[in-house]
Protein backbone atom coordinates (compact mmCIF):
# COMPACT_ATOMS: atom_id res chain seq x y z
CA UNK A 1 0.00 0.00 0.00
CA UNK A 2 1.27 3.45 -0.89
CA UNK A 3 2.56 5.63 1.94
CA UNK A 4 2.22 8.96 0.10
CA UNK A 5 -0.45 10.63 -1.98
CA UNK A 6 -0.59 10.33 -5.74
CA UNK A 7 -3.21 12.16 -7.82
CA UNK A 8 -5.77 9.37 -7.57
CA UNK A 9 -5.49 8.81 -3.83
CA UNK A 10 -5.31 12.58 -3.19
CA UNK A 11 -8.61 13.18 -4.98
CA UNK A 12 -10.20 10.22 -3.19
CA UNK A 13 -8.99 11.59 0.16
CA UNK A 14 -10.44 15.06 -0.50
CA UNK A 15 -13.79 13.55 -1.52
CA UNK A 16 -13.77 11.32 1.58
CA UNK A 17 -12.95 14.26 3.85
CA UNK A 18 -15.61 16.28 2.01
CA UNK A 19 -18.18 13.61 2.90
CA UNK A 20 -17.03 13.82 6.53
CA UNK A 21 -17.60 17.58 6.41
CA UNK A 22 -20.95 17.12 4.68
CA UNK A 23 -22.31 15.08 7.61
CA UNK A 24 -20.52 17.24 10.19
CA UNK A 25 -22.05 20.42 8.76
CA UNK A 26 -25.41 18.71 8.55
CA UNK A 27 -25.19 18.13 12.30
CA UNK A 28 -23.70 21.35 13.64
CA UNK A 29 -25.24 23.80 11.14
CA UNK A 30 -28.60 22.18 11.87
CA UNK A 31 -27.90 22.76 15.56
CA UNK A 32 -26.68 26.35 15.10
CA UNK A 33 -29.75 27.22 13.05
CA UNK A 34 -32.06 26.73 16.05
CA UNK A 35 -29.86 27.54 19.06
CA UNK A 36 -31.17 31.13 19.26
CA UNK A 37 -34.84 30.27 19.75
CA UNK A 38 -33.88 27.25 21.88
CA UNK A 39 -31.92 29.46 24.28
CA UNK A 40 -34.87 31.85 24.40
CA UNK A 41 -37.20 28.94 25.22
CA UNK A 42 -34.90 28.01 28.11
CA UNK A 43 -35.13 31.56 29.47
CA UNK A 44 -32.07 33.32 28.05
CA UNK A 45 -32.34 37.03 27.30
CA UNK A 46 -31.49 38.54 23.90
CA UNK A 47 -28.30 39.93 25.38
CA UNK A 48 -27.33 36.50 26.70
CA UNK A 49 -27.95 34.90 23.30
CA UNK A 50 -25.74 37.49 21.59
CA UNK A 51 -22.96 37.08 24.13
CA UNK A 52 -23.08 33.27 23.96
CA UNK A 53 -22.93 33.25 20.16
CA UNK A 54 -20.17 35.84 19.99
CA UNK A 55 -18.13 34.28 22.78
CA UNK A 56 -18.39 30.82 21.24
CA UNK A 57 -17.16 32.09 17.87
CA UNK A 58 -14.35 34.21 19.31
CA UNK A 59 -13.18 31.46 21.69
CA UNK A 60 -13.25 28.95 18.84
CA UNK A 61 -11.05 31.10 16.62
CA UNK A 62 -8.62 31.97 19.41
CA UNK A 63 -8.28 28.30 20.36
CA UNK A 64 -7.04 27.55 16.85
CA UNK A 65 -3.84 29.36 17.75
CA UNK A 66 -3.16 26.71 20.38
CA UNK A 67 -4.47 23.73 18.39
CA UNK A 68 -2.43 24.71 15.33
CA UNK A 69 0.72 25.04 17.41
CA UNK A 70 -0.04 21.71 19.12
CA UNK A 71 -0.48 19.94 15.78
CA UNK A 72 2.75 21.43 14.40
CA UNK A 73 4.70 20.47 17.51
CA UNK A 74 3.37 16.95 18.10
CA UNK A 75 2.63 15.94 14.48
CA UNK A 76 -0.34 14.00 15.93
CA UNK A 77 -2.63 15.24 13.16
CA UNK A 78 -5.07 12.34 13.11
CA UNK A 79 -5.28 12.09 16.91
CA UNK A 80 -6.07 15.80 17.22
CA UNK A 81 -8.53 15.77 14.31
CA UNK A 82 -10.39 12.71 15.63
CA UNK A 83 -10.60 14.19 19.13
CA UNK A 84 -11.95 17.43 17.72
CA UNK A 85 -14.62 15.72 15.63
CA UNK A 86 -15.67 13.50 18.57
CA UNK A 87 -16.05 16.49 20.92
CA UNK A 88 -17.88 18.61 18.37
CA UNK A 89 -20.30 15.90 17.32
CA UNK A 90 -21.02 14.82 20.92
CA UNK A 91 -22.13 18.38 21.73
CA UNK A 92 -24.88 18.35 19.09
CA UNK A 93 -27.31 15.70 20.45
CA UNK A 94 -26.26 16.66 24.01
CA UNK A 95 -28.21 19.89 23.47
CA UNK A 96 -31.37 17.79 23.89
CA UNK A 97 -30.35 17.14 27.50
CA UNK A 98 -29.84 20.80 28.44
CA UNK A 99 -32.23 21.68 31.23
CA UNK A 100 -31.17 25.32 31.40
CA UNK A 101 -29.84 27.96 29.04
CA UNK A 102 -26.53 27.88 30.94
CA UNK A 103 -26.12 24.17 30.16
CA UNK A 104 -27.06 24.80 26.51
CA UNK A 105 -24.47 27.60 26.39
CA UNK A 106 -21.83 25.16 27.61
CA UNK A 107 -22.66 22.69 24.83
CA UNK A 108 -22.55 25.50 22.24
CA UNK A 109 -19.05 26.48 23.39
CA UNK A 110 -17.96 22.82 23.45
CA UNK A 111 -19.14 22.45 19.85
CA UNK A 112 -17.02 25.46 18.81
CA UNK A 113 -14.11 24.04 20.84
CA UNK A 114 -14.25 20.75 18.97
CA UNK A 115 -14.20 22.50 15.61
CA UNK A 116 -11.29 24.72 16.69
CA UNK A 117 -9.34 21.68 17.88
CA UNK A 118 -9.61 19.71 14.65
CA UNK A 119 -9.52 22.52 12.06
CA UNK A 120 -5.75 23.24 11.67
CA UNK A 121 -4.85 19.54 11.72
CA UNK A 122 -7.53 18.65 9.16
CA UNK A 123 -6.58 21.54 6.87
CA UNK A 124 -2.93 20.52 7.00
CA UNK A 125 -3.75 16.96 5.93
CA UNK A 126 -5.96 18.20 3.11
CA UNK A 127 -3.20 20.54 1.97
CA UNK A 128 -0.92 17.50 1.54
CA UNK A 129 -3.45 16.01 -0.86
CA UNK A 130 -3.74 19.43 -2.47
CA UNK A 131 -0.06 19.29 -3.41
CA UNK A 132 -1.01 16.54 -5.87
CA UNK A 133 -4.25 17.90 -7.36
CA UNK A 134 -3.93 21.65 -6.73
CA UNK A 135 -4.61 23.45 -3.46
CA UNK A 136 -7.46 25.48 -4.91
CA UNK A 137 -9.24 22.44 -6.31
CA UNK A 138 -8.71 20.48 -3.09
CA UNK A 139 -10.14 23.14 -0.77
CA UNK A 140 -12.80 24.18 -3.29
CA UNK A 141 -14.13 20.65 -3.75
CA UNK A 142 -14.08 20.09 -0.01
CA UNK A 143 -15.97 23.34 0.60
CA UNK A 144 -18.63 22.46 -1.99
CA UNK A 145 -19.36 19.18 -0.20
CA UNK A 146 -19.19 20.99 3.15
CA UNK A 147 -21.82 23.51 2.05
CA UNK A 148 -24.12 20.74 0.86
CA UNK A 149 -24.33 19.57 4.46
CA UNK A 150 -24.74 23.15 5.68
CA UNK A 151 -27.79 23.45 3.43
CA UNK A 152 -29.36 20.10 4.39
CA UNK A 153 -28.88 20.39 8.18
CA UNK A 154 -31.22 23.35 8.77
CA UNK A 155 -33.80 21.70 6.49
CA UNK A 156 -33.73 18.61 8.72
CA UNK A 157 -34.39 20.68 11.85
CA UNK A 158 -37.14 22.63 10.06
CA UNK A 159 -38.83 19.37 9.06
CA UNK A 160 -38.56 17.83 12.54
CA UNK A 161 -39.87 20.98 14.23
CA UNK A 162 -42.76 21.15 11.77
CA UNK A 163 -43.69 17.54 12.53
CA UNK A 164 -42.98 17.35 16.28
CA UNK A 165 -42.50 20.93 17.48
CA UNK A 166 -39.88 19.89 20.04
CA UNK A 167 -36.34 21.23 19.93
CA UNK A 168 -35.01 18.26 21.92
CA UNK A 169 -36.34 15.91 19.23
CA UNK A 170 -34.61 17.96 16.52
CA UNK A 171 -31.27 17.78 18.34
CA UNK A 172 -31.63 14.03 18.79
CA UNK A 173 -32.28 13.60 15.07
CA UNK A 174 -29.11 15.58 14.36
CA UNK A 175 -27.32 12.91 16.36
CA UNK A 176 -27.64 10.62 13.31
CA UNK A 177 -25.34 12.66 11.02
CA UNK A 178 -23.17 13.38 14.07
CA UNK A 179 -22.56 9.66 14.65
CA UNK A 180 -22.01 9.08 10.93
CA UNK A 181 -19.40 11.87 10.95
CA UNK A 182 -17.35 10.19 13.67
CA UNK A 183 -17.61 6.75 12.06
CA UNK A 184 -16.64 8.03 8.60
CA UNK A 185 -13.71 10.16 9.78
CA UNK A 186 -12.40 7.16 11.75
CA UNK A 187 -12.64 5.09 8.57
CA UNK A 188 -10.80 7.77 6.58
CA UNK A 189 -8.05 7.80 9.23
CA UNK A 190 -7.63 4.03 8.92
CA UNK A 191 -7.64 4.18 5.12
CA UNK A 192 -5.23 7.13 4.80
CA UNK A 193 -2.93 7.00 7.85
CA UNK A 194 -0.08 8.61 5.89
CA UNK A 195 -2.08 11.84 5.55
CA UNK A 196 -1.10 12.54 9.15
CA UNK A 197 2.62 12.10 8.49
CA UNK A 198 4.91 14.72 6.97
CA UNK A 199 6.07 13.60 3.50
CA UNK A 200 9.75 12.52 3.36
CA UNK A 201 10.63 15.37 0.97
CA UNK A 202 9.32 18.03 3.39
CA UNK A 203 12.52 18.42 5.39
CA UNK A 204 14.76 18.50 2.37
CA UNK A 205 12.68 20.78 0.19
CA UNK A 206 10.81 22.82 2.76
CA UNK A 207 10.80 26.59 2.74
CA UNK A 208 11.77 28.40 5.91
CA UNK A 209 9.80 26.81 8.74
CA UNK A 210 9.02 30.29 10.04
CA UNK A 211 6.24 32.47 8.66
CA UNK A 212 7.28 34.76 5.85
CA UNK A 213 6.43 38.41 5.22
CA UNK A 214 4.08 37.23 2.45
CA UNK A 215 2.16 35.11 4.95
CA UNK A 216 1.60 38.08 7.27
CA UNK A 217 0.53 40.25 4.32
CA UNK A 218 -1.87 37.49 3.37
CA UNK A 219 -3.22 37.33 6.92
CA UNK A 220 -3.75 41.12 6.77
CA UNK A 221 -5.66 40.67 3.50
CA UNK A 222 -7.90 38.02 5.06
CA UNK A 223 -8.44 40.14 8.19
CA UNK A 224 -9.58 43.17 6.17
CA UNK A 225 -11.87 41.02 4.01
CA UNK A 226 -13.39 39.48 7.15
CA UNK A 227 -13.80 42.85 8.90
CA UNK A 228 -15.82 44.29 6.02
CA UNK A 229 -17.93 41.18 5.45
CA UNK A 230 -21.38 41.55 7.03
CA UNK A 231 -22.77 38.54 8.91
CA UNK A 232 -25.81 36.89 7.35
CA UNK A 233 -27.93 37.40 10.52
CA UNK A 234 -27.48 41.18 10.12
CA UNK A 235 -28.39 41.01 6.43
CA UNK A 236 -31.44 38.84 7.21
CA UNK A 237 -32.41 41.22 10.03
CA UNK A 238 -32.33 44.13 7.57
CA UNK A 239 -34.38 42.27 4.98
CA UNK A 240 -37.06 41.60 7.59
CA UNK A 241 -36.99 45.01 9.32
CA UNK A 242 -37.01 47.03 6.10
CA UNK A 243 -39.49 44.62 4.50
CA UNK A 244 -37.22 44.27 1.48
CA UNK A 245 -38.57 40.76 0.92
CA UNK A 246 -41.26 38.71 2.61
CA UNK A 247 -40.11 37.03 5.84
CA UNK A 248 -40.71 33.58 4.35
CA UNK A 249 -38.33 34.41 1.49
CA UNK A 250 -35.36 35.17 3.78
CA UNK A 251 -34.43 31.51 4.42
CA UNK A 252 -34.84 30.83 0.69
CA UNK A 253 -32.31 33.58 -0.02
CA UNK A 254 -29.99 32.03 2.55
CA UNK A 255 -30.33 28.66 0.83
CA UNK A 256 -29.49 30.36 -2.47
CA UNK A 257 -26.48 32.00 -0.84
CA UNK A 258 -25.28 28.62 0.45
CA UNK A 259 -25.61 27.20 -3.05
CA UNK A 260 -23.62 30.12 -4.40
CA UNK A 261 -20.98 29.45 -1.74
CA UNK A 262 -20.44 25.92 -3.03
CA UNK A 263 -20.28 27.09 -6.66
CA UNK A 264 -17.97 29.97 -5.75
CA UNK A 265 -15.64 27.62 -3.89
CA UNK A 266 -15.33 25.33 -6.91
CA UNK A 267 -14.84 28.16 -9.41
CA UNK A 268 -12.34 30.20 -7.42
CA UNK A 269 -10.55 27.06 -6.29
CA UNK A 270 -9.94 26.02 -9.90
CA UNK A 271 -8.94 29.57 -10.89
CA UNK A 272 -6.54 29.78 -7.95
CA UNK A 273 -4.62 26.76 -9.22
CA UNK A 274 -4.33 28.37 -12.63
CA UNK A 275 -3.74 32.05 -11.85
CA UNK A 276 -2.60 32.03 -8.21
CA UNK A 277 -3.22 34.91 -5.83
CA UNK A 278 -4.40 37.21 -8.65
CA UNK A 279 -7.64 35.16 -8.61
CA UNK A 280 -8.55 36.74 -5.27
CA UNK A 281 -8.70 40.26 -6.73
CA UNK A 282 -12.09 39.84 -8.50
CA UNK A 283 -13.32 37.84 -5.50
CA UNK A 284 -12.62 40.81 -3.21
CA UNK A 285 -14.56 43.10 -5.55
CA UNK A 286 -17.51 40.69 -5.41
CA UNK A 287 -17.30 40.76 -1.59
CA UNK A 288 -17.32 44.58 -1.73
CA UNK A 289 -20.55 44.51 -3.76
CA UNK A 290 -22.48 42.44 -1.21
CA UNK A 291 -23.11 45.19 1.37
CA UNK A 292 -24.36 48.00 -0.93
CA UNK A 293 -26.65 45.59 -2.77
CA UNK A 294 -28.03 44.02 0.41
CA UNK A 295 -28.43 47.17 2.53
CA UNK A 296 -29.18 49.95 0.02
CA UNK A 297 -31.16 48.23 -2.71
CA UNK A 298 -34.61 46.79 -3.30
CA UNK A 299 -35.78 43.18 -3.74
CA UNK A 300 -33.79 42.49 -6.92
CA UNK A 301 -30.64 43.99 -5.42
CA UNK A 302 -31.25 41.86 -2.30
CA UNK A 303 -31.21 38.67 -4.38
CA UNK A 304 -28.04 39.72 -6.21
CA UNK A 305 -26.46 40.83 -2.93
CA UNK A 306 -27.23 37.48 -1.29
CA UNK A 307 -25.62 35.64 -4.21
CA UNK A 308 -22.54 37.92 -4.11
CA UNK A 309 -22.32 37.27 -0.36
CA UNK A 310 -22.44 33.52 -0.97
CA UNK A 311 -19.85 33.54 -3.78
CA UNK A 312 -17.48 35.66 -1.66
CA UNK A 313 -17.93 33.28 1.29
CA UNK A 314 -17.03 30.38 -1.00
CA UNK A 315 -13.83 32.18 -1.93
CA UNK A 316 -13.01 32.85 1.72
CA UNK A 317 -13.52 29.21 2.71
CA UNK A 318 -11.56 27.69 -0.17
CA UNK A 319 -9.05 29.92 -1.95
CA UNK A 320 -7.91 31.69 1.21
CA UNK A 321 -7.00 28.33 2.78
CA UNK A 322 -5.34 27.25 -0.46
CA UNK A 323 -3.18 30.38 -0.28
CA UNK A 324 -1.92 29.48 3.19
CA UNK A 325 -0.83 26.06 1.90
CA UNK A 326 0.91 27.79 -1.02
CA UNK A 327 2.88 30.17 1.19
CA UNK A 328 3.91 27.93 4.09
CA UNK A 329 6.03 24.77 4.23
CA UNK A 330 4.53 21.51 5.45
CA UNK A 331 6.51 21.69 8.68
CA UNK A 332 4.88 24.97 9.75
CA UNK A 333 1.52 24.62 8.04
CA UNK A 334 -0.69 23.55 10.98
CA UNK A 335 0.58 26.45 13.07
CA UNK A 336 0.03 28.79 10.12
CA UNK A 337 -3.55 27.59 9.63
CA UNK A 338 -4.20 28.19 13.32
CA UNK A 339 -2.80 31.73 13.23
CA UNK A 340 -4.54 32.54 9.95
CA UNK A 341 -7.92 31.32 11.23
CA UNK A 342 -7.50 33.29 14.45
CA UNK A 343 -6.70 36.52 12.57
CA UNK A 344 -9.67 35.95 10.26
CA UNK A 345 -12.05 35.10 13.12
CA UNK A 346 -11.04 38.00 15.37
CA UNK A 347 -11.38 40.44 12.46
CA UNK A 348 -14.78 38.96 11.58
CA UNK A 349 -15.92 39.31 15.20
CA UNK A 350 -14.73 42.94 15.38
CA UNK A 351 -16.24 43.77 12.01
CA UNK A 352 -19.58 42.18 12.89
CA UNK A 353 -19.74 44.26 16.08
CA UNK A 354 -18.82 47.47 14.23
CA UNK A 355 -21.24 46.92 11.35
CA UNK A 356 -24.00 45.95 13.77
CA UNK A 357 -23.49 49.17 15.72
CA UNK A 358 -23.43 51.22 12.51
CA UNK A 359 -26.70 49.63 11.38
CA UNK A 360 -28.56 51.55 14.10
CA UNK A 361 -26.83 54.80 13.11
CA UNK A 362 -26.54 54.92 9.33
CA UNK A 363 -26.85 52.32 6.57
CA UNK A 364 -24.68 54.52 4.38
CA UNK A 365 -21.93 54.50 7.01
CA UNK A 366 -22.24 50.72 7.36
CA UNK A 367 -21.87 50.22 3.61
CA UNK A 368 -19.02 52.73 3.46
CA UNK A 369 -17.01 50.97 6.15
CA UNK A 370 -17.65 47.60 4.50
CA UNK A 371 -16.48 48.78 1.07
CA UNK A 372 -13.41 50.58 2.45
CA UNK A 373 -12.32 47.48 4.40
CA UNK A 374 -12.77 45.19 1.38
CA UNK A 375 -10.90 47.49 -0.99
CA UNK A 376 -8.15 48.05 1.60
CA UNK A 377 -7.59 44.29 1.48
CA UNK A 378 -6.33 44.73 -2.08
CA UNK A 379 -3.25 46.68 -0.87
CA UNK A 380 -1.46 43.76 0.85
CA UNK A 381 -2.91 41.38 -1.75
CA UNK A 382 -1.29 43.30 -4.62
CA UNK A 383 2.03 43.13 -2.73
CA UNK A 384 1.68 39.32 -2.56
CA UNK A 385 0.76 39.05 -6.26
CA UNK A 386 3.81 41.13 -7.17
CA UNK A 387 6.10 39.06 -4.93
CA UNK A 388 4.87 35.80 -6.47
CA UNK A 389 5.72 36.85 -10.05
Amino acid sequence: MTETFDKKSALAFIVAFGIVSLFADMAYEGMRGITGPYLALLGASGTAVGIIAGTGELFGYLLRLASGRLASKTRAYWTIALAGYALQMAAVPAMALAGSWQAAALFIILERTGKALRNPAANTMMSRAGEQIGQGWAFGLHEALDQTGALVGPLITAFVLARHGAYATAFLWLGVPAILTVLIVAGVALRYPWAGKAPPKAKADAKDNGLSRSFWLYAATAGLVAFGFADWPLIAYHFAQAKIVDTAVVPVLYAGAMGATGVGALIFGRLFDRYGFATLVPAVFIAALAAPLAFLGGPIAAVIGALCWGVALGMENSSLNAGVAQLVSDEARANAFGIFSAVFGIAWFAGSAALGALYDISLTALVGVSIVAELAALIPLFAIVKAQK
